[in-house]
């Protein structure tokens, strides 16, 4: 059978998601938990969404494929659903840094990497180092200096569609950078943080964070509104881009579509990603 998690973690003591010898990755923290309370090798993992060490998540999805007889067997002599046995016995065995909000059995088709259709990121900035919260120091990253969020909405807005990304990702062979920008868009809080809303139906390795080091320069001043569409026009990493800091970055939802248009969804996104021959 497959199991839906639903869970979040504060990514700032984790070195990323993917498990890596030597290292606390979030993905070897999760299975070994799911391994103790089902009394089995621990299990594999496929996640909607791989975060980089610092990033946090509130809205991380991951599937697994279990033997349906050891699940049944986790309320023991309790009168609870298997489900509900399983988010409390994971809670229980998890460290603090990590939390289950619900686990369920999947529908028939789903793929919490490939069905997904969008992830939905925010990242957050305080401009003023003096009104810094410092309660809030392990995922608000300070900028010197004061930012314009309007001009930094008018940059990101000419970011948004079907396009070719590479400019704001680290390539991997073999894998393209063509993705959707659904929505990227900045507003101030009461006290004077700046949080970002970025959407795309799936992104790159570091995408979300250079496109908001895309657009800081623009904040500051430095460059002009058309700068970071120049920047993903020319295609290629450019130093005026900053990769920003992990810890500002944090996993907010990966959104579905209906249970019956799960299985189409997954088989389409696995097909490469390219643009239209007019784009």
């Amino acid at each position: 059978m497959r199991l839906r998690i639903d869970f979040g973690y504060d990514g700032t003591d984790f070195s990323g998601w993917a498990t890596q010898p030597g290292l606390r990755t979030v993905e070897q923290t999760l299975s070994e938990a799911l391994g103790t309370i089902l009394r089995s090798a621990p299990p594999k993992l496929t996640v909607a969404g791989r975060t980089d060490a610092g990033v946090h998540a509130r809205g991380a999805v991951c599937h697994v494929d279990l033997d349906p007889d050891l699940y049944a067997e986790l309320p023991g002599r309790s009168g609870r659903s298997p489900d509900d046995a399983a988010v409390t016995r994971l809670g229980g065995v998890l460290p603090p840094d990590v939390v289950v909000h619900r686990v369920r059995e999947a529908p028939a088709g789903f793929d919490a990497r490939f069905s997904a259709t969008a992830r939905r990121y925010s990242y957050r900035i305080i401009d003023n180092p003096a009104a810094a919260d410092p309660l809030r120091r392990r995922d608000t990253v300070v900028v010197r200096g004061p930012l314009d969020e309007h001009a930094m909405n008018s940059a990101a807005r000419n970011l948004l569609g079907l396009k070719d990304f590479a400019a704001f990702c680290k390539r991997r062979e073999g894998a393209t950078t063509v993705r959707t920008l659904l929505d990227y868009r900045w507003e101030r809080t009461a006290h004077g943080v700046l949080v970002a809303t970025v959407v795309a139906d799936a992104f790159c390795h570091s995408m979300v964070r250079s496109l908001v080091g895309a657009v800081i320069p623009v904040g500051l001043g430095r460059k002009p509104i058309e700068w970071p569409a120049q920047v993903l026009t020319a295609g290629r990493r450019d130093p005026g881009v900053t990769v920003m800091p992990p810890h500002g970055l944090c996993l907010e939802e990966v959104s579905y579509p209906p249970d019956d248009e799960l299985a189409a969804r997954a088989n389409a996104a696995r097909a490469v990603r390219t643009l239209p021959e007019d784009a």
